[in-house]
């Protein structure tokens, strides 16, 4: 089960966007969290994914408590999140060819020895052919992009997703196939899974429950 008890968040703590947040997830359960721009769910899918550290409030992972938040996280927790974001351009680094990209975390954890296998596994499960994976971010169109960014963050095999706006700005082809990969992993692993969004109709057919923001936080 993931947990977020009492979450104070932002970047001031004079004017934290997030206030008293609490929401839980239970394994292989998908939840969407619903609300408008700028309330503070992207925020908040950040410290569920222990990328930002709140203010005031805790993260429990399958009963314990986070130990640290991004590389101070123990590995354990923090592999056990894959996240993909809104913007892929703004979260993948330029320099790298989209195999590179894919098999970032994998190297970052000392597995390269798995890369040769996994990585054109998953850019096939995606559905990048291999012409494209010697390509740059500034070579591929957002699509695409967004397709190796879902990659990259199933490559690990993490027990808990976190998509904030993954398919916001995605045509309606491609935002079908990425929720279908996104469920078909899921159906196979038992990930749980927490889809941050402003589209009602997308999240509630997507996920077992949504909850509105006013649920969740002050």
């Amino acid at each position: 089960m993931l947990e977020l008890r009492a979450i104070t968040a932002g970047y001031d703590r004079r004017a934290p966007v997030v206030r008293s947040a609490n929401l839980t997830i239970a394994s292989g359960e998908s939840v969407g969290l619903l609300g408008p721009s700028g309330c503070g769910k992207s925020t908040l899918a950040r410290v569920a994914a222990l990328l930002h550290r709140p203010d005031a409030g805790q993260v429990v992972i399958d009963g314990t408590v986070a130990g640290g938040w991004r590389h101070r996280a123990p590995r354990e927790q923090r592999t056990a999140f894959g996240v993909v974001f809104q913007q892929p351009r703004l979260s993948a680094d330029p320099r790298l060819a989209l195999r590179e990209l894919i098999a970032e975390p994998l190297r970052a954890v000392g597995r390269s020895a798995e890369v040769t296998a996994l990585v054109p596994e998953l850019a096939a499960r995606v559905g990048l052919g291999k012409d494209l994976m010697g390509r740059r971010p500034h070579e591929v169109s957002d699509g695409q992009l967004q397709r190796a960014c879902l990659a990259r963050a199933l490559v690990l095999g993490p027990r808990w997703l976190i998509c904030d706006e993954m398919t916001a700005m995605l045509d309606a082809s491609t935002t079908a196939a990425l929720v279908h990969v996104v469920e078909e992993y899921r159906g196979e692993s038992g990930a749980g899974l927490l889809a941050v969004g402003h589209d009602r109709v997308l999240l509630e057919r997507w996920c077992d429950r949504t909850v509105g923001w006013g649920q969740v936080a002050e």
